[in-house]
């Protein structure tokens, strides 16, 4: 029964470490990334033009003068990336 008792308590410490390496990386890591990746997509689709958009979760990036900046729509917090693509001049 000792035995048993204690693979027990391994498996519920086990499952709580892996839902609280989880709980971090939803809640601090990937807002992060996910700021980022949105950034960098913003970036190729403005093309050094002017560009503005907004996802489903009311966040907008505005870019324009080869930056972009990131507001967020839950705390109004805002990141910025210089964009470094230039306008191409068509099929060369």
């Amino acid at each position: 029964m000792k035995e048993a008792t204690g693979e027990l308590n391994m498996t519920v410490v086990t499952v709580v470490a892996i839902a609280a390496l989880m709980a971090f990386f939803y809640l601090i890591i990937w807002p992060t990334i996910k700021t980022g990746l949105t950034l960098t997509s913003a970036c190729s689709a403005s093309n050094g033009d002017t560009y503005t958009m907004t996802d489903k979760d009311g966040n907008s990036v505005t870019c324009g003068g080869g930056s972009c900046t990131f507001t967020d729509a839950d705390s109004g917090s805002t990141n910025q990336k210089q964009c470094t693509q230039s306008k191409s001049s068509g099929g060369e």
